[in-house]
Formats: structure tokens, sequence, C-alpha cells
């Protein structure tokens, strides 16, 4: 079995940084894509950043410019550094690791980011 582990998550100031980890420990091979998403109280999960095997990046419109993900293949982590957060970014994050050979698609158990005015 695989579990992907959260850290970095809290309370920070508007205007503030933070940086999320995630690791996968476990039987885990092939990793080609770590995401991160989001969920607001009453909105729906979205996509917040991805990153391929090839480093290939995307971002959502709403964060582009401030947040940056990484990852780390050695260490099966994948990372998101925020800058200039907003109120707007307050939700839980999840990091998602997708794969194949089989494919697989792993989640996270989420981690609360709160930024407080």
């Amino acid at each position: 079995q695989v579990q992907l582990v959260e850290s970095g998550g809290g309370l920070v100031q508007p205007g503030g940084s933070l940086r999320l980890s995630c690791v996968a420990s476990g039987n885990i091979f092939n990793i080609y894509n770590m995401a991160w998403y989001r969920q607001a109280p009453g909105k729906q999960r979205e996509l917040v950043a991805s990153i391929t095997k090839g480093s290939s990046t995307n971002y959502a419109d709403s964060v582009k410019g401030r947040f940056a993900i990484s990852r780390d293949n050695a260490k099966n982590t994948v990372y998101l550094q925020m800058s200039s957060l907003k109120p707007e970014d307050t939700a839980v994050y999840y990091c998602n690791f997708q794969g194949s050979t089989p494919p697989y698609d792993h989640w996270g158990q989420g981690t609360q980011v709160t930024v407080s005015s």
C-alpha cells in the first residue's frame, strides 16, 4: 500500500508565505504526475498546480506568479511554495500522485491552510 503524508500547513497572515510538502511511502513506482488540489468550504475541489515527470508545470490562474510547485524524485516528494498569500487561498490542500505500470492515482489526507486578515 501507498501512503502520502503532508506537512507545512497552518495559519499565516495575508502576504505571508508557506511551504507545503507531501512525501509518499510504500511500494510506489513510475510517478509521472504530482499535483496539489484545494477545497474551500462550500466549494468544489480545484486543481492548484501540477508537475510532470519532466518537470513541466501548470498553475491555476488564481495562483500564477504566487505559487511554485517542485518535485524531488529521489525522495518521492512534491512541494508547493506559496507566497503573497491571500484570504481567498484558505482551503484544505491535497496532494495527488499519478503513475502507470500499473496505473494508479493516490491522494494525501489533506492539510489546512488558513490565511487570516
